[in-house]
């Protein structure tokens, strides 16, 4: 892969991999055309100048920034990034043709290299003198390749025969050596976020040796051999730098090998073989990812999948090794999870005043021999001066991935994939793509086990910060809660309840999916939310199924709480039995008579928490003025007017008269009693 954009024109692979035979033909094509196309170019692209004789390309992939470098940096260098929205420029000497230039982390300190011998400095520090200071390589007779910064002071020269480790003192415009090693080198590799360089050593070039950096420190890796796809015929470099890419998947290192193989071979086509890259151990061989084409390719990951762009037929594929596929006992062989399709078309705005850009946009030229892609989702077009991420797009996906079963197992592993996964399951609901009851388990147990999983990994944290053991152990981390993690509330919000509520399905359909997804639950041991059984009660009453309802409860289908026992209290006036059900459920539930008298009043179920307190004979004691304020709140006069007359009722039984004593501060209901019924309403002491 070019380090630096080839001038406009230059035949570049579309960043990866050399060519072996024509052929994959007319099937891209087709694809492209027939829509679904789930990658895109990032909307916001960063826009630099083009390439040209005058002006140089670079991007430093550590930063993700492209260096616009005119006249050698006299007449300017423009520093854009896809995070940073402003610009970084200055211009420096001409002191001859600019090799490579990167800032380090943190933009403080700028590296240039110019010569085979040397890497200048330059401060950018505030209150800093701008003069640069100046490293040659430590071993005689070497050439520097190039070099990568893997923190804010520290860098890396990789030179043909080893790597020199350097610490930068801005401060005394110096460089301290760390570290050095001697290996012959035919070229190098690096992978920022895991902080990796590889060197492809050996005649032929497919021994590799990865090196591990961190704070001060440079570990030597295990080398391996990349399996070359037939015997060299001569000594020569067999394995280029373009055929191969580094990058993080699902959290671990792979190295990324394009093997193309000949035309006479039985083959039916090139492969990308995964090596699984660890920290510690050996580097072994994990994935094939079966292209089932030849021609000219390039590879970026994103979002954990691997993407293969194909130039001949203008079409990319992804894979994802994280679902099922085919082990023979060593590797997965894994093919690609959708059809081909081409990046969706993209249009470049037109520059300008604006009485010119009223012009419609210019298409973009897709797979473009002056592409150059960058790990991991970084794509370069020097000729037009653009840089964009690629992106993964979850809704056509749905629409091509049939399967709902590998669908989901698919979505989960994305980062934005809440909204499709919701969306996926009202489809699956709804008329004309109805699921069977066995396809729509399925789901809730894959969407089920990934909340289970959250679920755990948040009790054990809990657990553990409780014991007062965190801080013996300053790596534990709180889970992070991806967008995978699908709660009930979520179910019940997007998916359940609107489901219900358009009554488009048979209501035994409708049970049977309510009934379904809190069998999953209890599958999973994950405590059931009240508004589910609620939702399940709601709609056996909408269609009377009381029989039903009593199974249920009866069967202990529906668990016991509170929020339950109050929605059947009130459901007493169209079903009768469910009064008892409810204080069953209450008594089962251990709850003290009072706490039952509050939670019923609280939900407005003033007569039923009358009804019950008379029930247990615990009504003369209760307080009088607490049941009227609750009525008063219910804003039902018919209420209000049963409950006062109760009240008068137990007054006159118990002390000979109707009206109520002082100590029971019910004055201000005397009143309103009056101002509604009038006085004469009010009840006259009965005389014997």
């Amino acid at each position: 892969m070019s380090r630096e954009a080839p001038p406009p024109g230059e035949e570049e692979a579309p960043g990866g991999g050399g060519e072996e035979g024509g052929g994959g033909g007319e099937e891209g094509r087709a694809g492209a055309e027939d829509g679904g196309c789930y990658l895109a170019l990032c909307a916001r692209p960063v826009h630099f100048e083009k390439a040209n004789p005058v002006n140089c390309v670079f991007f430093d992939e550590a930063n993700k920034q492209v260096f616009a470098v005119r006249s050698g940096g006299a007449t300017g260098v423009v520093v854009k990034g896809l995070e940073d929205r402003n610009p970084i420029s200055f211009r420096m000497e001409d002191k001859g043709e600019v090799k490579c230039i990167k800032f380090s982390l943190g933009n403080k300190i700028l590296a240039v290299q110019r010569t085979l011998k040397s890497v200048d400095f330059l401060n950018f520090i505030p209150d800093s003198p701008q003069l640069e200071y100046t490293q040659e390589c430590k071993t005689k007779n070497a050439n520097i390749l190039g070099f990568c910064w893997t923190s804010s002071t520290e860098i890396v020269f990789i030179t043909d025969q080893g790597i020199e480790f350097y610490q930068v003192l801005p401060e005394k415009r110096s460089l301290k050596l760390l570290k050095n090693q001697s290996i012959n080198v035919n070229w190098y590799m690096y992978c920022p976020e895991s902080s990796v360089i590889l060197l492809s050593t050996t005649v032929l070039g497919n021994v590799l040796q990865p090196f591990y950096f961190k704070s001060g420190t440079m570990s030597k890796l295990s080398k391996f051999e990349i399996e070359l796809p037939a015997a060299p015929k001569s000594s020569k470099l067999s394995l280029s730098e373009r055929d191969i890419a580094m990058a993080t998947i699902y959290g671990q290192l792979y190295v990324l090998y394009l093997r193309h193989h000949s035309r006479t071979s039985n083959s039916t086509g090139a492969e990308v073989v995964l090596y699984h890259l660890p920290r510690e151990g050996s580097c072994k061989k994990t994935h094939i990812l079966k292209l089932n084409r030849t021609g000219k390719f390039a590879l970026n990951v994103v979002d954990n999948l691997v993407v293969v762009h194909h130039q001949d037929t203008e079409t990319s594929v992804i894979f994802d090794i994280k679902l099922k596929a085919e082990f023979d006992g060593s590797t997965t062989i894994h093919q690609f999870v959708l059809p081909p399709r081409s990046i969706q078309p993209y249009q470049i705005p037109v520059a300008g005043p604006a009485s010119v850009t009223s012009q419609s946009p210019v298409p973009c030229k897709l797979y473009s021999s002056s592409w150059i892609v960058f790990q991991p989702d970084i794509i370069i077009s020097a000729s037009e001066g653009y840089l964009w991420s690629l992106q993964v797009k979850l809704e056509p996906v749905v629409n091509l991935l049939l399967d709902k079963g590998k669908l989901m197992d698919f979505l989960l592993q994305r980062k934005e994939c809440k909204m499709v996964i919701l969306s996926v399951c009202s489809q699956m609901l709804s008329e004309p793509e109805r699921g069977s009851l066995s396809v729509i388990a399925t789901v809730f147990d894959k969407l089920n086990h990934e909340y289970k999983k959250y679920l755990e990994a948040e009790q054990s944290y809990t657990l553990v910060v409780e014991a007062g053991l965190s801080r013996s152990n300053p790596l534990l981390k709180r889970p992070v809660r991806t967008q995978a993690v699908i709660d009930q509330s979520d179910m019940y919000t997007h998916v359940l309840s609107v489901f219900t509520e358009k009554k488009e399905a048979p209501h035994k359909f409708t049970i049977a999916v309510l009934m379904e997804y809190i069998r999953s639950l209890n599958q999973f041991q994950i405590a059931v939310q009240h508004y589910l059984y609620e939702l399940v009660i709601k709609t056996l009453v909408q269609h009377n199924l009381f029989y039903m309802l009593h199974q249920f409860l009866q069967y202990h289908v529906l668990s016991d709480s509170k929020p339950l026992a109050c929605l059947l209290l009130s459901l007493e006036s169209i079903y009768p039995p469910a009064h008892q059900l409810s204080l069953d459920m209450l008594k089962r539930l251990s709850t003290a008579n009072d706490e039952i008298v509050e939670v019923l009043l609280s939900k407005h179920q003033v007569l039923a928490a009358l009804r019950f307190i008379r029930g247990i004979g615990g009504h003369d004691s209760i307080s009088a003025r607490k049941f009227l304020d609750a009525a008063k709140q219910a804003e039902d006069d018919m209420l209000f007017y049963t409950i006062f007359r109760f009240f008068e009722q137990r007054n006159q039984r118990l002390r000979g008269n109707p009206s109520f004593t002082p100590g029971e501060h019910c004055e201000e209901h005397v009143t309103f009693f009056k101002q509604v019924f009038g006085e004469q309403a009010l009840m006259k002491p009965t005389t014997f």
